[in-house]
């Protein structure tokens, strides 16, 4: 008799069943013949791995495998020795070209569909994720940059890579190279809806009227965005007249700064 684990990875396997991810990234990158496993399964595994409180390089990502029930988790006849850095590099780069903005909305649309959530508040921040090991280096402007994107004005068939680059640090390490990514999530359960990524060195106040549209182009609902005060400015202020939004006023306004400082009576006015 042979024993393997299942720990919380049945429950969060039953979870990713439910939503039908596995069928969803197969329809958009078709399976093989000659391949063992999925897209679809590979992405469920990548998943499982990475909330299985264990952090290790991709030529290691098998041996997580192997003390667990692989084929209750992933699928009949999956094996820990197919899941190699090699078919995880092709299905990362496979999902790059589709675009992963695209397939984390479709993602998003079947779980709102199949989980009943409530989008009509939704909440839009940023973070910064910074990053370790030698990339490419090359001068643009005073920003030292990883990966070129395409020169401003013109266009292209393949995606536009962002700029691994330094810029604000909200970990506090100005000394890494960093990436942007930016998140709407519905206020029921916190569920992400939107997702993007920018280059290092660019502005919450530059990604949010941006994301905004983009959000607002493809999910058609009413209700309310909550934002913090990065959002607050002219330029974004002009660009949701139409969409009721929630923000902070920045105390670095004069207006607000004498707000904050005056009596209160005269709030009562």
């Amino acid at each position: 008799m042979q024993i393997k684990n299942l720990d919380h990875l049945g429950l969060v396997a039953g979870v990713i069943d439910e939503l039908g991810l596995v069928e969803l990234t197969d329809k958009r990158i078709e399976p093989h013949s000659l391949e063992h496993v999925s897209a679809g399964q590979v992405v469920k595994a990548m998943i499982l791995n990475a909330l299985g409180f264990l952090s290790a390089p991709l030529y290691l990502f098998s041996e997580f495998f192997e003390s667990k029930a692989v084929s209750h988790l992933l699928g009949e006849g999956v094996e820990a020795r197919h899941l190699n850095d090699d078919r995880l590099g092709r299905v990362l780069d496979e999902l790059y070209a589709e675009g992963t903005t695209s397939f984390f909305l479709q993602v998003a649309l079947q779980a709102v569909e199949r989980f009943g959530i409530d989008i009509q508040q939704r909440h839009l921040d940023a973070t910064s994720i910074s990053v370790e090991g030698k990339y490419q280096r090359c001068s643009k402007g005073k920003s030292e940059v990883g990966l070129e994107s395409a020169p401003p004005g013109e266009t292209s068939a393949e995606p536009s890579p962002i700029r691994l680059c330094r810029g604000y640090s909200r970990d506090h390490r100005p000394d890494l190279k960093q990436f942007l990514m930016t998140l709407v999530c519905a206020a029921d359960g916190g569920v992400p809806l939107w997702l993007q990524l920018a280059s290092g060195n660019e502005q919450d106040t530059q990604q949010f009227a941006e994301v905004l549209k983009a959000f607002g182009d493809q999910w058609t609902s009413d209700g309310i965005v909550v934002m913090d005060a990065a959002f607050y400015t002219a330029a974004n202020l002009q660009q949701m007249e139409t969409t009721g939004w929630l923000s902070r006023v920045p105390l670095t306004l004069k207006a607000a700064q004498e707000l904050v400082h005056s009596d209160v009576t005269r709030l009562t006015d």
